[in-house]
C-alpha cells in the first residue's frame, strides 16, 4: 500500500509551511525534483486536500502582544463544558486542547503584560472544576510550521 505521504512531499509541505509564496523553482530546487514535479505534487497535495489553503502569517514581533504561555489544567470532568464554555469568552485565550497524561487541557495564552497574565491565572484558577495549572511563559519559538 502507497503511504499517503512520501518524503519528497513531506519536505514540500515543510518548505511551504516556512513560506507559502515560495517560488514552485526555489522548492524544486531544494527538494532536488523538476519544477514540472514540484507544480503536480503541489497540485495533487491540493487536489487531495492535504493542504487545505493558504494564508497570512503576521509577524509576532509587531503583532502578538508582548505574553504568551501555555497552561497545562487539571479538571473535574463534570465540570469540563462548563469550563470549556468560559474559556470561550476569555479573548486572550488562542487555543484549548484536550490533550493525554497528567492534564486534560492545554491552554495558550496571549497577553499585554505579565501582570495580565498574572490575574488572568488567578481568574482561571479559580473557575469551579479547575483542580490544577501548570504555566510555561513561551520565550521564543525556535520551529514554527503552523498553518497560519
Amino acid at each position: 500500500m502507497k503511504p499517503l505521504l512520501d518524503d519528497i512531499d513531506n519536505k514540500i509541505l515543510a518548505l511551504l509551511m516556512d513560506d507559502a509564496r515560495m517560488p514552485v523553482s526555489t522548492i524544486a530546487k531544494r527538494v532536488d525534483i523538476a519544477r514540472t514535479t514540484a507544480i503536480a505534487r503541489i497540485n495533487n497535495l491540493e487536489q487531495r486536500g492535504i493542504i487545505a489553503g493558504y494564508g497570512v502569517k503576521l509577524n509576532q514581533a509587531l503583532y502578538q502582544p508582548a505574553v504568551r504561555a501555555y497552561v497545562g489544567m487539571a479538571v473535574d470532568a463534570r465540570k469540563a463544558a462548563a469550563l470549556v464554555k468560559l474559556l470561550e469568552k476569555m479573548p486572550q485565550v488562542e487555543t484549548l486542547c484536550a490533550v493525554s497524561g497528567p492534564v486534560d487541557y492545554m491552554l495558550t495564552l496571549r497577553c499585554q503584560s505579565t501582570a495580565e497574565l498574572d490575574r488572568l491565572l488567578d481568574q482561571i484558577g479559580a473557575i469551579d472544576g479547575v483542580r490544577q495549572t501548570s504555566t510555561s511563559i513561551i520565550l521564543t519559538k525556535r520551529i514554527d510550521r503552523s498553518p497560519i
